[in-house]
């Protein structure tokens, strides 16, 4: 399953108006960092091992493998205190099993610490 909200999907639409060249929007995942793996959005061009989903006139793209592992994906868009923006929430497992927190590997007392 795959969702878009009303407002996210009138945004996209937007930003996509008038604009020259790559015109999908591409659902990826990216490392993250401390927080671990998230999904993000990316312009880009669609490959052979793609889901293309069209929603409200845009194509959005996810690799069917990741598409299998997360799914449903919902699309929104928010107004909070801190901005406004794009949401993206999805079945990604959010646990981090090992994690090295606070610590250098200088120090006798970095703990692994299991989430």
């Amino acid at each position: 399953m795959f969702e878009v909200s009303e407002e996210a999907s009138e945004k996209i639409r937007q930003f996509l108006e008038g604009r020259e060249g790559l015109k999908s929007i591409r659902i990826l995942i990216t490392e993250g960092g401390w927080r671990g793996p998230y999904l993000v959005m990316a312009l880009d061009e669609q490959k052979p091992d793609d889901e293309a989903i069209v929603d409200r006139g845009v194509t959005f793209l996810v690799e069917k493998a990741l598409f299998e592992k997360v799914k449903p994906i919902r699309i929104g868009y928010t107004h909070s205190t801190l901005g406004l923006g794009y949401t993206i929430e999805s079945e990604l497992p959010k646990r981090v099993e090992e994690v090295t927190a606070g610590c250098s590997e200088i120090y006798d007392n970095c703990k692994k610490v299991t989430r």
